[in-house]
């Protein structure tokens, strides 16, 4: 049987994403599992200016790179180097994703089993303070010569890996380079056991940087799956390795139901709203409806944009709905025209009435603004939904509360009550915004069985 060998790899690069960057330099170090055999370094001519802050950091300059080969002339033999071998790199993934991109431009189809010398550290000596390889060198009193360029980090990888085969009484090195081993798929920075606490069940889950704040919110209804499917495949635009190396931990919640993940997943970003979730916020209504009483006593109905600092009657994602809301309620109440404003509210306006002529009565007008005002709060129902629970002895419970969500929770399976507002008592609150109500009252409207909104 052929003895496994490894391409220890460290490459210098024009950025962080092998999409929109290239790579400068690449060292290549084979090791048989016991000794170094073999080793390649060159630069390489990016075709693209080098940044400044590369600059800086690398030592590597255009000049340099002037006259290097490019990638594709090196293409075969980086290839020939890698082939059959495991990838080996300290922050493997990172590596890993600029060669194989740099190979598939250069018309190459390659992929290998890799392994992360961060990840293998953190298995074979835990408890260290850093794992970042300069760190980790001045720990293990291991040479570091020419720190970021990519020749002086691939030789001090080949011997932080000898090291670690030494020290690898367990097989963790052999278990790790498996096609099937998962934590090889997972982000550098995050502890293997984080991701095996999570149960296939409902939920929203919590991803959080080295700072221990948030970073992104989702759901789940099968929690360990989704998470997982975050880390696999090879996509390389840089706000995924981005989000893959601020990872440094995971937490989650157990929903009873995927409904109430929904609702977590929404009220939890718009508490929270961590830096990588996108896709919910779209959904904050930017429009609502306001009520002015001016300094002549009339009160108007005004659509306009939201404020922090004012409370309005009705939410819209767009100013279109709120004219539309308008309208309807002027024809529907009579409401003289001129006291109907479109997408003009902010604070403290006072609108001037020296122009109108044969102004309404001031009471009965006012009424006609004040009976629309009534009608819209009293669309709004107040109701409970009652579902499952996350184990058989309780159930799940959501309230609404004119026509606004007011919070969820758990209650035993043996609880009776007189009056549905009771289950106010046993539900967390919650904000409450459209979205979160369309979710709700489409749930209520497929299943009205568990719609709880009469004496029981």
């Amino acid at each position: 049987m052929k003895k496994t060998e490894y391409a220890i790899v460290d490459i210098e690069t024009t950025g962080g994403n092998a999409s929109g960057s290239r790579i400068t330099e690449i060292a290549i170090v084979i090791h048989d599992g016991s000794s170094v055999i073999d080793r390649f370094e060159t630069l390489v001519n990016p075709q693209k200016e080098i940044p400044v802050s590369i600059f800086a950091l690398t030592g590597i300059n255009n000049e340099m790179v002037r006259d290097a080969p490019i990638f594709d002339d090196i293409s075969e033999k980086v290839l020939e180097m890698l082939k059959d071998r495991v990838f080996v790199a300290h922050n493997v993934n990172f590596d890993y994703s600029f060669v194989r991109h740099e190979l598939e431009k250069s018309g190459f189809k390659w992929t290998a089993r890799k392994l992360c010398t961060v990840r293998a550290t953190r298995k074979i000596k835990p408890g260290l303070a850093s794992y970042s390889l300069g760190k980790l060198c001045h720990a293990l009193e291991i040479p570091l010569v020419n720190q970021h360029r990519a020749g002086g980090d691939a030789d001090a990888t080949a011997i932080l890996f000898s090291k670690l085969l030494e020290w690898d009484e367990n097989g963790e090195i052999a278990k790790m380079i498996k096609n099937t081993a998962q934590d090889q798929r997972l982000p550098p920075n995050l502890p293997p056991e984080d991701f095996d606490q999570l149960p296939e069940k409902p939920g929203v889950y919590y991803f959080y940087n080295q700072v221990n704040k948030v970073i992104y919110v989702g759901k789940a209804i099968n929690l360990k799956k989704r998470v997982a499917s975050h880390f696999s495949g090879h996509k390389i635009t840089p706000q995924r390795q981005h989000f893959l190396r601020d990872i440094y931990r995971i937490s989650f919640e157990v929903c009873a139901t995927e409904l109430m993940a929904l609702l977590l997943e929404c009220a939890e970003i718009k508490k929270l709203w961590p830096a990588y979730n996108r896709a919910l916020k779209r959904f904050e209504p930017k429009y609502g409806l306001y009520q002015y009483e001016a300094r002549n006593g009339y009160k108007y109905l005004v659509t306009g944009k939201l404020s922090k600092f004012q409370t309005c009657i009705e939410h819209f994602n767009t100013i279109h709905e709120g004219i539309n809301m308008l309208l309807n309620l002027k024809q529907q109440f009579e409401i003289d025209n001129r006291f109907c404003r479109y997408g003009i509210a902010t604070a403290g306006e006072h609108f001037p009435n020296t122009n109108f002529t044969a102004l309404p009565d001031v009471l009965s007008h006012n009424g006609k603004i004040e009976n629309a005002i009534a009608f819209l709060v009293s669309n709004r129902s107040s109701f409970a939904i009652i579902d499952k629970g996350r184990s058989p002895d309780e159930r799940s419970c959501i309230w609404v509360e004119n026509g606004h969500f007011y919070g969820m929770g758990y209650l035993s399976s043996d609880i009776v009550f007189s009056e549905p507002s009771e289950i106010k008592e046993y539900v967390t609150p919650y904000t409450s915004n459209q979205y979160i109500m369309h979710l709700i009252n489409a749930y209520a409207f497929k299943y009205p069985g568990k719609v709880l909104n009469k004496k029981v």
